[in-house]
């Protein structure tokens, strides 16, 4: 039974200067600092039980979210664990109704920075933007407080899931039905898991920002590491990425699986354009092709790029459940990319992957950025087990940075996701990592901006 009662929120800024070293740099992003606000729910449960959720962040704008996360603390605090679990589908629609957060024109939120404060212009809601990115951290920590605690049947799951907005593809009947169903084999699926664990790719070899001698020894790298599938960013120069991804397809040979990331680079026309010329390299799929909210646009793209064997992926970028169900609708995606913070925690994810399995689409999540990869094994291994019950044409990314920071860091087996073996959600850091990496004052960055003069 859950237990405790919410006594305490804390939101810290906590930054990582990857971009000292070109990590994570793609066509869009060339300087990101992996970052996170970083949430700790304390209760007052006997134990000092306590829960940690992030939502991942690329560096500014971080303080900002931390800042939303305050504004939505009123509603979890003073909270008994069991009440809020009890009717997790309303409180969830309460942090993400609150009728003065979600109003989606300009507003004001009060950050400790050098502005009194911060305008944010189309960026609060609903469900979007900077308050969605703070409804996930809270959020994610709930679910690490009750993943500690105990276990759920598919009733339950279902009842954590707000299909408003959905009904019309997905009711809360049918995905009853589907979890139901797939309470068959699931031990078997366990069993799997545990000893051959959930494919993955590697997204580290081929950032952007790296020369070519990086990626080509990383590349070596991982192959002796038993890799067999790589993803390049892409999207910049058209002559230095058909350079880029004929080093990368000569090093790993024709018959290991490449993909390609433009994240948000290209007009429709161009993404079309762009990828009949590096249809050469046989990518299985272009990740984010176009604007994100482009639906029709995806769609487009998708409609030509299918005689080429191209397939299109997104998902890390969308907003809700909403832009999902219509993405799967307009039959605009063939890899479909959930995202464990820009989503709205495990709630909506759950309504992403069950839509999934009911329009027949491959789930490979987005986990390229600070602690992502720690939150998202968890759901895929839940995709397996008890939503889609396959691993065709499913993957999930990879990237070998800053699992060090966490307290219980994601396993890696022969290129393959292992089970997590510790109760919660895998997001508790280090206390050391927290203090050393917190924006402004922790020691990295106080002596990263004296040097910077600032």
């Amino acid at each position: 039974m859950a237990r405790g009662r919410v006594t305490r929120l804390t939101a810290c800024d906590v930054r990582f200067p990857t971009s000292l070293g070109a990590h994570g740099s793609d066509a869009m992003h060339t300087d990101p600092d992996y970052s996170t606000a970083y949430v700790t729910l304390e209760t007052d449960a006997e134990d000092g039980l306590k829960g940690y959720g992030i939502t991942f962040t690329l560096g500014k704008g971080t303080e900002v979210v931390v800042c939303a996360v305050n504004a939505l603390a009123p509603h979890v605090l003073n909270k008994d664990l069991g009440d809020i679990v009890g009717d997790f589908r309303g409180f969830y629609r309460q942090l993400t109704s609150d009728s003065q957060l979600r109003w989606k024109h300009s507003s004001c939120l009060e950050a400790q920075t050098s502005f009194s404060c911060i305008l944010l212009p189309n960026q609060i809601g609903p469900e979007k933007g900077v308050v969605h990115l703070a409804t996930a951290a809270i959020l994610n920590a709930v679910w690490d407080l009750w993943a500690k605690q105990e276990g759920k049947d598919p009733r339950t799951l279902s009842s954590c899931i707000d299909f408003r907005y959905i009904s019309d593809v997905l009711t809360e009947e049918e995905a009853c039905e589907i979890l139901q169903k797939n309470q068959a084999g699931k031990k078997e699926r366990e069993a799997q898991m545990l000893t051959q664990g959930y494919p993955a790719y590697t997204t580290s070899c081929a950032w952007l920002g790296y020369s070519d001698d990086r990626l080509k020894q990383l590349c070596t790298e991982a192959l002796k590491g038993g890799w067999t599938r790589f993803k390049v960013k892409v999207g910049a120069d058209m002559q230095d990425d058909v350079r880029r991804c004929g080093l990368i397809r000569d090093m790993i040979g024709p018959e290991k699986t490449l993909m390609m990331d433009a994240n948000q680079r290209w007009d429709v026309p161009e993404a079309v354009e762009w990828m009949a010329r590096l249809a050469e390299f046989k990518p299985l799929w272009i990740e984010e092709p176009t604007s994100p909210d482009d639906i029709l646009g995806h769609a487009a793209i998708s409609r030509a790029l299918a005689p080429l064997g191209i397939g299109v992926a997104t998902g890390e970028q969308c907003h809700n459940r909403v832009i999902f169900k219509q993405l799967l609708q307009a039959r605009a995606l063939q890899f479909l990319q959930i995202d464990s913070c820009r989503l709205g925690s495990v709630n909506e994810n759950l309504s992403v992957l069950l839509m999934a399995k009911k329009f027949g689409i491959p789930v490979c999540p987005h986990a390229g950025g600070v602690g992502l990869c720690e939150l998202v094994q968890h759901l895929i291994i839940f995709d397996f087990i008890s939503v889609s019950a396959s691993l065709e044409n499913r993957m999930c990314e990879y990237v070998d940075h800053l699992h060090e920071h966490f307290k219980y860091p994601v396993l890696i087996q022969k290129a393959c996701y292992l089970p997590p073996k510790d109760a919660g959600y895998s997001t508790e850091m280090k206390e050391e990592s927290v203090k050393k990496y917190q924006y402004p004052d922790g020691d990295v960055w106080r002596k990263l901006l004296a040097a910077q003069g600032k």
